[in-house]
């Protein structure tokens, strides 16, 4: 009898430790990255409370995770990522995750404590990527339009180091966790950062990079659900709601220029 109870404790708390995303049609758990993900999320909950939705973000540190986690059921949404690195993540991993809408571009920029402009940086200057496929293809194609390295033709977002076919300042490409990019500054003498990491880092996309991505980028941020979730009435009003009037507003106001609607 004690042998039965201890499995029943097991499965009930296995079953409470899972974190999933909701059963109820009325509820959505959404994962996203702190800024400005969730702060846009936070903006859109009122007004899906009055649809009858009942929204709760979920804050992930580490990006990474975020698409494993809405595959295996853990969030019913996110909201984190551009297109290209949704298609490269479905292709790595076999997933059939979807975008429903676009919300906003981050223009990616260059960083710097030790030089005021993209031209400053040395010979051989050291400067810090993102280290999954798509964002440091991105940043590679940032340094490329900054004019301090020329891509093989064609290389786009998939882009690695050894695409490079001219490297102007013999540039030093260090690949590292794009979380860790900010931190690494000190050390470095440039990091390419995307502006979600850099708004946490307090960094001023807008004032503070010595070089930033056009502001018309094809890498708008979107939400995304499984592909069976994708026609649910909870999803469509989310959607809608990342596309009102408030979410520009807030945007506008709050971000200058570094976060810019895609709607």
């Amino acid at each position: 009898m004690k042998r039965a109870l201890a499995l029943i404790c097991c499965f009930a708390l296995s079953l409470a430790l899972a974190g999933c995303g909701s059963d109820d049609e009325n509820k959505l758990v959404v994962g996203a990255t702190a800024k400005p993900h969730a702060e846009i999320l936070k903006v859109v909950q009122p007004i899906l409370e009055k649809e009858g939705i009942d929204l709760e973000i979920k804050e992930f540190t580490d990006y990474v995770l975020l698409n494993p986690a809405l595959n295996d059921g853990e969030i019913d949404a996110n909201f984190f990522q551009h297109i290209p690195y949704l298609e490269d993540s479905n292709e790595k991993n076999k997933t059939d995750l979807v975008w429903t809408v676009k919300v906003h571009n981050e223009p990616m920029g260059v960083y710097s404590k030790k030089f005021k402009k993209i031209e400053d940086l040395p010979n051989d200057a050291r400067v810090g990527i993102p280290n999954d496929t798509t964002n440091g293809g991105r940043a590679l194609m940032v340094l490329e339009k900054s004019g301090v390295i020329k891509l093989k033709e064609g290389a786009g977002v998939t882009a690695t180091d050894k695409d490079i076919a001219q490297n102007l300042k013999n540039l030093k490409i260090q690949m590292m966790d794009a979380a860790m990019l900010a931190r690494s500054l000190d050390d470095l003498d440039a990091c390419v950062i995307n502006s979600n990491y850099a708004i946490e880092a307090d960094l001023n996309p807008v004032e503070d990079s010595v070089f930033m991505e056009p502001k018309d980028s094809p890498f708008a941020n979107v939400l995304v659900v499984r592909a069976e979730d994708k026609d649910k009435e909870a999803v469509r009003k989310l959607g809608k709601a990342l596309q009102s009037a408030e979410v520009k507003e807030f945007l506008e106001e709050n971000y200058e220029g570094s976060c810019v609607p895609a709607f």
